[in-house]
């Protein structure tokens, strides 16, 4: 990862779940996106010590839970899910 690689994804999502509405739009969604943050804080999660896991454990978990709440499933796009759920969820067009 790259300095400050954890600080810009969160940096993004703050951004996207800042936007007005019920749904997430597609333009959050765009590279890079929403998704590609979430990405960066999953592989951030596999490097970084114990106690600095924990820590962005609990805000990815809050992260989580806005993005589901903010968008919904996208059967169309199960197979996307080997890369993480977060890349399963429909956005509003």
């Amino acid at each position: 990862m790259w300095p400050n690689a954890v600080a810009d994804a969160l940096c993004r999502i703050e951004w996207a779940f800042a936007r007005p509405g019920r749904y997430l739009d597609a333009s959050v969604f765009c590279s890079p996106g929403i998704n590609d943050a979430r990405d960066d804080l999953e592989w951030a999660m596999r490097h970084l010590p114990l106690g600095a896991k924990r820590d962005l454990g609990r805000l990815i978990t809050r992260v989580d839970e806005e993005l589901e709440r903010r968008t919904l499933p996208e059967p169309n796009s199960i197979e996307l899910a080997v890369f993480g759920w977060w890349w399963t969820r429909m956005r509003e067009r």
